[in-house]
């Protein structure tokens, strides 16, 4: 039964998609009834996909009948994995969301279910491949669609703690790389800013739409995250809707340009986003609310899944919820935070209480202050994916490229950020995916595509004369761009391979036009490769044209190349020239350039006269000039046989009767070839196209023929031989009335008439009995007398038949010339058909003379018909049948022969046939003469019988026309073995002769003609021809720049015909697509421009060239980024600097000017040049009037008429500018070494300082929001104060004084946006003002210290608390204002503000004064500090930092008891039971007891990651010159922290410590990264749910065998704890052993944590990155995301040395351990012998010194510590690397000036590394045989090996 419903069951399902309801209804009726009836089970229906498939088509059709039953199946179905397997591949959550939309609220719950159902994929769905992170313990599933942004779902934990994990993956999105990023709930407030400015865009008022996009940009964008406009995208809609006013009128398209303003900020917003997210330092896994702007996935505990009857997205969807922890949210002002509260706040809670499970009313009922309810899976399933976001914003703004030049540049700009988003989210996989959003995805991408594709089709086909050169210009440059933007996109997301499934056509004929543009290949070469790449997948027409194309300008190219190295004077490499002149003749046909040929003629002419010549120079030069006198264009042939003739002429005129004769004659051996003779009889003197030709031809052949007098005889000679192969094809032109024919016909005269006999005596017979057969009968005639001649003088003679006289003769003259000739065609049967024995029988009758004549004939005719088969041949031939009928033909013309004549026909046959096959028995028998003669007198006797004449005439011609026939003699190249083919001749024999036979015929064409590559039709073809025209020019004057400079040339030369001659629309592609003259054209634009337009013009032109390089992958290596370094760009842009703009015009044209300066400074971010920045610094530093600092400064309007909106948008916008520059600038300084232009820089700082001061304090009022200019001047001062000594250059102002003038302002500002609200901590408005504030605190920290020692400004850091509306509140200063900050949203925040933290309490009046305001929290400062350690769902950035106030706390002595003699008590613990109370020492023991901070220490140790990412994007480093950088760039200064302590030449204590880790420093690279910390493997065992599309196959991270850390599994969440992290622990435990030695030993050692943080010292994952800067792959990451990685690395291990340096002083035996001390002194080696001899940044090479430092170090107290047992295995470690160790040595000793610390670190070591053998060799010299390690001593002798090492040491000790 179960097998019969098998059967059924395919069938029932194919119904359900039938075109009749009713039948579908009745399919759907009978499966439900079978399953009900247990029929089939629903797991085996869940395995049937086309199932799936038709249950979701059930509510495509018209009428949909039995929806509940076809939902209620659905459900069932999802019990089973396979099912939801199959409905998440078709699509199915989009489709049903779409669906619910239209149905009744009883089938909109169903659908509920089911897509609930979706939601969770079972644990038992198999993986498909690793692409999700694992906690320990934790399922983390990802999302199964992240069309619509669905988060994951799981179990309840008590279920995930039973179960292990698993990684689920899901094929649905395997296109893309990433979806969507962690869901970010909103305040109330919030929500209103946004829902306000939404509503805004959408006005009909054109203002307010102008000001909402400022507003977006300048504040909103600043203060939101990126992926906050991708969650609630009704903001991105309307900005995708104004970009549609592009072509509008009325001003609208100034809405569309600025809404690609706001969309491009948004992209480069996005990518710093994913850069953030994929940062391990900032990887963190709260799952509060205020912490979900850094977390890469949800807390697990949280969330529960709750099953009910009626389930609604309110109150129990199992999908995520966007509430977060349980419990109130501290308010951050630092008055909640009261040890009785039972908030559940995370920073003061048990750490057992985070294991606890909520319930799930807990989860349902949580209010959050700030955070109104939501709507949030609503709001979810809205949201945009990035690859949406990405492929929508390209489908809305590609059309717009083909509009103005302002509006092209813009669009570029725009799109070339979205392109390296889409590289991020999309994934080649994209085109093999069928689920529907692929499918969608899919269309749209090629809809861009196709636009693009029109785009440059529209801007090339715009490039006329008609239009003026500004419009030209315009389309040109679009043209290009685009082409460069298609290609970046082609390459991004679709495989060359997959071209020719999907691409569009409009843009396969763009490409076509873009491979045929030959300024593009040259400027872009690698741009041009991709384009053929795809060209050749998707055309083969239009390849086929681009490859020819391409030969024939190879051609051109290699014409020119001859033009010029012949006209070079000296000797010349003649293989090479006839190579060029060989490959010169196949472009013939275009550029038609004569003097080519003659040149080369000569060359061959050399070459002949040559006695040195090589025999391959030789041959290869005949091979071109055979191809010159064969090739398809007449005017060549003309021209070559022109020049032959005058060659001939002048070696073998009557001129020359006076000269040597033997040097001439050697100028025309190159003609005295058989091969070039045939060329020039069979296709020369018979051309049939043109008279000029075959009259050169003949006159040559006469010249030679008639030359013997001129030539030597050894040239004689050579011709004779040459000519001896080609007479019986010179032969067809014998006539007794032309010159020519004469001389021909005297060939074959011998005796008394012809000489001496020019042709040996063969030759010359052959040569008369070939007459026989030409068509002139009085050549004929002539033939018939010679032959007598001949045939009377014949030995013998007189005893032959028959008698030679004249009426013999009479009647045959036209003896061969038959009426049918015979058919030489032979069958080659596969099969024998007669057996060889009858063969032999037959042929034993033929020769057997006692047999009768009749018998004789008859076997021979059957054998004559047996030999048609060419198989029967070797049969008889090894019978000797040629021979046995040649003796029957002597026999015949004898005087008896009338005996035989009947057996002459059938042998004559035989003959023929046997020949014909066999062209070795013909070339034999052709020379024979004797043969000859006597089958002309057979012919003569039987001269009625015309077969046997005709017989006689086929045999004549096998024989006479031999050599003519064999093809592989006239070949080019000849094969070694000759190939037997059938019998035929040239075309050019049978048409000059009358022929007996019927033959094939062959060189119709000379055989050394060439194909040329272009036919007339394709250089009809404009791009064609246009690309071979500048091909051409470019050749012909070696280079663009030559030609560029020839065409400004005043004088014009003409050296070739007009057709070559540029176009004035090829000079204007020329000029603007070569970068360095359109550059240089636009400077000189700027500079001679009469009005604002043309200045915009040219500096929107060059913002075209600055983003082709980018587009074009070259960076600053590009046509761009070398021109720059050689402009003078002050001559130019001078004028517009040095003045106040005095209209508004004059602003805006200010603005492009400094947006391009700001374009240009980054364009040579890498490779500055100093007399730029010099010029420009000199600007910024004018006595007054200084115009581009005083417009810095917002002025007063002094009219009412200056107040009106625009001018006020334009000053802003100025302002805007103006900033960016300067942030530029700052940046710009990190490689300069210019001692002059860093003076001036110095100078600028200061200045620039005092500027924004002023700007700071006449911002607008601070209590509104929407402070643009307050957010642009904070941005500026993070930038300025990150530069050490920035307030120290002022000649009026003390540093000190402009630094508590920063402070003041700054303070008032975080006052106003973040203290008096509240704390703010939810809220992401003003977000932006409160980071770059608090940047500038820390910076302007690190500067107040470094300017006063002194901590007496410690107290301007206070401020009052309480109500300042409230005069007679007590106040309370302090720095409570900075708590709050701690526990912000936002871990930059987080970290930024603990770092303040951290720099204050390097003081010591710091430490007090954060002590005293943490007074009213539960723990005060420490208990606060550890908790923020110790809390491991933060970031490992955020913990470093609160792990270095620790350490400053630590550093300050403490009692042990309390007493009133230290004004620093510690921490102080009551104990609310006993009312006891400890301070000091014994309550931090107390704390770190309680809090179990070792076993947390420990377990960070456990989940450490040394890895460079969290997640992979593969994303390169954005280019520098990105151009939204300076939308962002405080990121520039927020991205590498480095630890100057690690780095400087002095090791500061432990005060300073976190002081100088905390110092943020200006990098040189691109605003556009912010990762933190780089790795290079993704992260192993943590999720990316969220951002890593499924089914993306991605390689594991690789796990160091001898460390158990990183594969550790990680308690409740994903934690992470990086190197950066690790160092800061090490710190502490050294100042915790500092201040309790013993206690913390006791600790470390139970811990077991130095084992655990030594097995994280590898040696080889360093080598390996160094490795990976020495050498770069292509597939490396970024050089400084590496770099930063060693640095850490380095940190981390300096860190370590120091702690364990401080444990052996401590107590030697927590090192001392066998499994700990030898794994690490192989590690120490090993870093110390790392290679870092190609490394070039001093940041690093300087942290490499200091590590090496702190190892000396480390080494030389393990030796006065435990010498005896630590000795043997450093002595190991060092032999068995002792060359690179004596390499070290003599570095470190040669650094005694630079670096002394490491010097004296080094020769300490070493020292007491001698020291120590010392003692052991005296301790052991009584004892044999224990001491088996090499010795130092023994090492030191000079080897082979080491000879130069040593010596060198020995010289570095002694200097």
């Amino acid at each position: 039964m179960m097998e019969r419903d098998a059967t059924v069951l395919p069938g029932l399902i194919r119904k359900l998609g039938h075109p009749l309801a009713e039948i579908r209804a009745r399919a759907l009726r009978s499966l439900l009834c079978k399953l009900e009836r247990g029929l089939v089970r629903g797991a085996e229906l869940a395995l049937e996909r086309p199932l799936c498939l038709r249950l979701l088509q059930w509510f495509a059709f018209p009428s949909v009948p039995l929806r509940e039953e076809a939902l209620s199946l659905l459900s069932r179905l999802l019990k089973h994995p396979p099912a939801v397997q199959h409905l998440l591949d078709l699509g199915a959550v989009e489709f049903l969301s779409k669906l619910r939309a239209n149905v009744e609220p009883n089938l909109q719950a169903e659908i509920d279910g089911i897509l609930d159902g979706l939601f969770i994929l079972p644990s038992e769905v198999p993986a498909l491949c690793s692409a999700s992170y694992q906690a320990n313990q934790t399922e983390l599933s990802q999302p199964p669609d992240i069309l619509t942004g669905y988060f994951p779902q799981e179990k309840s934990n008590f279920q995930q703690m039973e179960v292990p994990p698993r990684p689920v993956v899901s094929q649905t999105v395997k296109c893309l790389k990433f979806s969507t990023f962690p869901w970010l709930p909103l305040t109330t407030t919030d929500r209103h800013v946004l829902a306000s400015n939404e509503s805004s865009l959408r006005s009909s008022n054109h203002t307010l739409i102008w000001n909402s996009c400022e507003l977006l940009k300048a504040v909103i964008m600043q203060d939101f995250p990126a992926e906050i406009f991708l969650q609630r995208p009704k903001i991105v809609q309307s900005l995708f809707s104004l970009l549609k006013l592009a072509f509008g009128g009325d001003g609208k398209h100034r809405l569309a340009l600025q809404s690609a303003s706001c969309l491009q900020q948004l992209c480069v917003y996005l990518r710093n986003r994913l850069n953030f997210h994929r940062d391990p330092g900032f990887f963190s896994s709260k799952q509060d609310t205020v912490s979900q702007n850094s977390s890469l996935s949800y807390c697990h505990e949280a969330r529960v899944t709750r099953h009910s009857q009626n389930p609604s997205p309110g109150s129990s969807s199992p999908r995520p919820s966007v509430v977060g922890r349980t419990g109130q949210r501290p308010r951050g002002d630092g008055q909640d935070w009261d040890a009785a509260s039972s908030s559940g706040s995370s920073s003061h809670a048990p750490m057992n209480s985070r294991i606890s499970v909520p319930s799930p009313l807990d989860t349902a009922h949580v209010d959050l202050p700030g955070l109104d309810a939501e709507d949030a899976l609503e709001l979810q399933l809205q949201q945009l994916s990035l690859p949406q976001y990405c492929v929508c914003l390209l489908g809305a703004a590609a059309p717009l490229l083909t509009g103005s030049r302002q509006m092209v540049i813009r669009v570029l700009e725009l799109l070339a950020e979205d392109v390296i988003l889409i590289g991020e989210a999309v994934s080649a996989d994209i085109w093999d995916d069928n689920s529907l959003f692929a499918i969608d995805m899919k269309e749209r991408l090629l809809t861009v595509l196709g636009s693009l594709g029109e785009a440059m089709c529209h801007h090339k086909s715009s490039v006329s004369l008609e239009h003026p050169e500004p419009v030209l210009v315009h389309h040109r440059m679009a043209f290009v761009s685009i082409s460069l933007l298609a290609v970046r996109l082609l390459q991004t997301v679709l495989p060359v391979e997959k071209a020719s499934h999907f691409l569009p056509e409009p843009l396969s004929a763009a490409l076509f036009l873009v491979s045929l543009d030959m300024p593009i290949s040259l400027e872009y070469p690698n741009i041009h490769e991709a384009v053929v790449a795809y060209l050749e997948q998707l055309n083969s027409e239009n390849y086929s044209i681009y490859k020819r194309t391409a030969e024939a300008v190879y051609s051109i190219e290699c014409t020119c190349n001859f033009l010029s190295d012949v006209g070079k004077e000296g000797e010349k490499n003649l293989l090479e020239l006839v190579e060029l002149a060989d490959q010169a003749l196949r472009s013939f046909s275009y550029h038609q350039h004569f003097p080519l040929i003659k040149e080369f003629i000569c060359i061959c002419s050399k070459i002949s006269k040559s006695a040195q010549a090589s025999p391959l120079l030789q041959g290869e030069s005949q091979k071109v000039f055979l191809r010159m006198l064969s090739h398809q264009l007449l005017q060549v042939r003309v021209e070559t046989y022109h020049c032959c003739l005058e060659i001939i002429k002048d070696c073998l005129g009557v001129h020359n009767a006076s000269k040597p004769v033997s040097s001439l004659c050697n100028g025309i051996h190159f003609l005295l070839h058989p091969k070039v003779l045939y060329e020039i009889s069979a296709f020369g003197i018979q051309e049939p196209k043109n008279e000029q030709v075959n009259a050169a031809a003949k006159a040559i052949l006469l010249y030679l023929l008639q030359g013997r007098l001129m030539m030597t005889a050894p040239t004689w000679n050579k011709f004779i031989e040459a000519l001896c192969p080609v007479i019986p094809v010179l032969q067809g032109y014998a006539d007794t009335e032309d010159p020519l024919g004469n001389c021909i016909l005297l060939l074959s005269k011998a005796g008394a008439e012809g000489g001496e006999g020019v042709l040996p005596e063969t030759t010359r017979l052959k040569s008369v009995l070939r007459l026989l057969m030409v068509k002139k009968p009085s050549v004929r005639l002539l033939a018939l007398k010679l032959l007598a001649c001949h045939l009377t003088g014949e030995e013998g003679a007189d005893r032959k038949r028959p008698s030679i006289d004249a009426r013999v003769l009479s009647r045959v003259t036209n003896l061969f010339i038959v009426k049918k000739p015979i058919e030489l065609k032979l069958d080659d049967r596969r099969e024998l058909i007669i057996k060889l024995e009858t063969v032999e029988k037959v042929y034993e009758i033929f020769i057997s003379s006692d047999i009768d004549l009749v018998l004789r004939k008859s076997a021979a005719e059957q054998l004559a018909v047996i030999m048609q088969d060419i198989k029967m041949h070797a049969v008889v031939k090894k019978l000797c049948l040629i021979d046995k009928i040649i003796e029957y033909l002597n026999e015949c013309v004898g005087q008896d022969g009338e005996v035989v004549e009947c057996l002459v026909q059938p042998s004559l046959t035989l003959l023929r046939k046997v020949l014909c096959a066999d062209p070795g028995m013909r070339a034999s028998l052709s020379r024979q003469p004797s043969l000859l003669t006597l089958l002309f007198r057979v012919s003569l006797i039987f001269h009625e019988d015309c077969t046997v004449v005709t017989e006689v005439g086929a045999l004549f011609c096998l024989l006479l026309f031999d050599e003519v026939s064999r093809m592989d003699m006239w070949s080019v190249n000849p094969p070694s073995k000759p190939s037997p083919s059938a019998f035929s001749l040239p075309v050019s024999v049978f048409r000059r002769y009358h022929l007996p036979i019927h033959v094939l015929g062959h060189h119709a064409v000379s055989p050394y003609a060439i194909v040329l590559p272009l036919s007339a039709d394709c250089l009809a073809l404009k791009p064609v021809s246009d690309m071979l025209r500048i091909a051409w020019n470019l050749s012909w004057y070696h280079g663009s720049d030559n030609l560029l400079k020839q065409m400004n040339s005043k004088t014009k030369i003409q050296e070739f015909v007009d057709t070559l001659t540029l176009s004035s629309e090829d000079t204007l592609t020329l000029k603007v697509t070569h970068t360095a003259t359109g550059l240089k054209d636009c400077l000189h634009s700027v500079a001679q421009a009469a009005a604002h337009r043309e200045v915009r013009a040219a500096v929107t032109r060059m913002s075209f060239y600055f983003l082709n390089d980018r587009l074009s992958l070259k960076g600053g290596t590009g046509p761009c980024g070398t021109t720059l370094q050689s402009l003078a760009w002050h001559t130019a842009l001078n004028r517009f600097l040095q003045v106040l703009p005095a209209c508004t015009e004059d602003e805006k044209l200010l603005i492009d000017i400094i947006h391009f300066l700001n374009k240009l400074l980054k364009e040579q971010r890498k490779n500055a040049s100093v007399e730029l920045l010099t010029w420009l610094l000199e600007l910024f530093l004018r006595q007054s009037p200084n115009p581009l600092l005083d417009l810095l400064v917002p002025t007063e309007p002094q009219t009412r008429e200056e107040t009106d909106d625009i001018r006020t948008a334009i000053r802003q916008q100025l302002q805007k500018e103006l900033i960016a520059l300067f942030n530029t600038m700052l940046l710009s300084f990190t490689a300069v070494t210019d001692r002059k232009c860093l003076e001036l820089f110095y100078v600028f700082q200061t200045q620039l300082a005092l500027k924004l001061l002023q700007c700071l304090r006449v911002t607008d009022a601070p209590h509104f929001y929407g402070l643009p200019s307050l957010e642009r001047t904070l941005r500026g001062m993070a930038h300025l104060t990150a530069l050490p000594g920035w307030s120290s250059h002022s000649p009026l102002t003390k540093p000190l004084e402009v630094c508590v003038k920063y402070l003041s302002g700054l303070l008032e500002v975080i006052t106003s946006f973040y203290v008096e609200r509240g704390g703010n901590a939810m809220s992401f408005m003003g977000k932006g003002v409160t980071k770059s504030t608090i940047l500038c605190l820390l910076h302007l920290s690190h500067e107040m210290m470094a300017q006063d020692q002194s901590s007496e400004w410690m107290s301007l850091w206070f401020l009052p608390l309480g109500s300042h509306s409230d005069d007679h509140s007590p106040t309370q200063q302090g720095l409570a204002w900075l708590i709050p900050l701690w526990v912000d949203r936002d871990p930059e925040v987080r970290f930024t503000s603990l770092g303040l933290g951290s720099a204050l309490t390097t003081l010591e009046s710091g430490c007090a004064a954060l002590a005293n305001s943490c007074q009213n929290i539960s723990g005060g400062l420490w208990g606060t500090v550890v908790n923020i350690l110790l809390d491991q769902w933060e970031c490992s950035m955020v913990r470093r930092e609160a792990s270095f106030i620790l350490q400053n706390l630590l550093v300050i002595p403490m009692p042990s008891v309390i007493t009133k003699d230290y004004t620093w008590q510690g921490p102080c613990v009551h104990d609310e039971d006993s009312g006891l109370a400890l301070v000091g020492k014994p309550a931090l023991q107390a704390l770190l007891y309680h809090c179990r901070f070792y076993e947390h220490l420990s377990q960070m140790v456990k989940h450490s990651y040394l890895g460079r990412y969290t997640f992979d994007l593969n994303c390169a480093a954005p280019d520098a010159t990105s151009e939204g950088s300076d939308l962002n760039g405080l990121d520039d200064s927020f991205k590498f922290w480095r630890a100057p302590s690690r780095i400087s030449s002095q090791d500061p204590g432990p005060s300073s410590l976190s002081t100088s880790e905390t110092m943020v420093t200006p990098s040189s690279e691109s605003a556009d990264f912010s990762p933190l910390v780089p790795s290079a493997a993704p992260l192993p065992g943590a999720s990316h749910d969220q951002f890593v599309a499924q089914g993306q196959h991605e390689t594991a991270c690789p796990r160091l065998a001898h460390d158990p850390c990183l594969a550790a599994a990680l308690p409740r969440q994903c934690v992470l704890v990086t190197p950066p992290l690790l160092s800061a622990a090490c710190g502490l435990l050294d100042g915790l052993l500092v201040v309790a030695p013993r206690d913390t030993a006791n600790a470390v050692r139970h811990a077991r944590l130095l084992e655990r943080l030594c097995s994280l010292a590898d040696a080889t994952l360093l080598e390996t990155r160094v490795q990976e800067l020495r050498a770069p792959l292509p597939s490396s990451a970024p050089a400084e995301h590496t770099q930063a990685q060693v640095c850490f690395l380095l940190e981390y291990l300096s860190s370590l040395f120091r702690l364990l340096q401080s444990c052996l002083l401590v107590d030697p035996d927590l090192v001392m351990q066998a499994e700990l001390l030898n794994p690490l002194t192989t590690n120490i080696i090993g870093v110390l012998t790392i290679c870092t001899k190609d490394l070039l940044d001093v940041e690093l090479i300087s942290a490499f010194y200091q590590t090496w430092t702190h190892l000396f170090n480390l080494l030389a107290t393990l030796l006065r510590k435990t010498g005896a047992a630590s000795l043997p295995s450093i002595t190991t470690g060092l032999a068995k690397r002792w060359a690179a160790v004596i390499d070290l040595l003599c570095t470190c000793v040669g650094l005694s000036a630079t670096c002394p610390a490491l010097y004296t670190a080094s020769l300490q070591f070493l020292s007491l590394l001698l020291a120590e053998e010392a003692k052991r060799c005296l301790q052991d010299k009584d004892k044999m045989n224990l001491y088996h390690s090499p010795t130092i001593a023994s090492l030191l002798d000079e080897t082979q090996e080491n000879q130069k090492s040593l010596e060198r040491f020995n010289e570095v000790i002694i200097q």
